[in-house]
């Protein structure tokens, strides 16, 4: 099971920690925002799949970057309605159908598969 502990600091600034590391999240932007760390975790764990499959096809795909951008909606519900990932693997060499299989690949990355699946979020209030 996963699980991350968020602790209230100070205004909208809160601390995470899962397992042994910890980090800070500020939703005034000094530092990583909420939806800031959901980007970077998609794209984190593309990045893995793009690993996986570079050693299971046994590709020399190194020191690719991945940008995962997205615009937040003006109205409400606030959310993103589209997530743009652009992939560069510069120099990889990769033909089309290699290209192909590489994309359907990533595609089933845990954070992508829970996006696209709109999870059941359960909330529980102890006060």
């Amino acid at each position: 099971m996963y699980n991350a502990q968020v602790t209230h600091n100070q205004d909208l600034a809160f601390t995470v920690k899962v397992g042994e590391s910890e980090f800070i999240i500020d939703a005034k932007g000094k530092g990583l925002t909420p939806l800031d760390t959901l980007l970077a975790g998609l794209g984190s764990c593309l990045g893995v799949y793009i690993r996986k499959y570079a050693q299971g096809a046994k590709l020399n795909l190194e020191n690719f970057k991945l940008n995962v951008s997205a615009e937040l909606s003006s109205q409400p519900p606030f959310s993103f309605r589209k997530i743009n990932v652009d992939i560069d693997l510069k120099d990889s060499g990769l033909d089309e159908r290699r290209q192909k299989a590489l994309l359907e690949f990533i595609k089933n990355c845990p954070a992508h598969n829970t996006l696209k699946g709109n999870p059941l979020i359960e909330f529980k209030l102890t006060c």
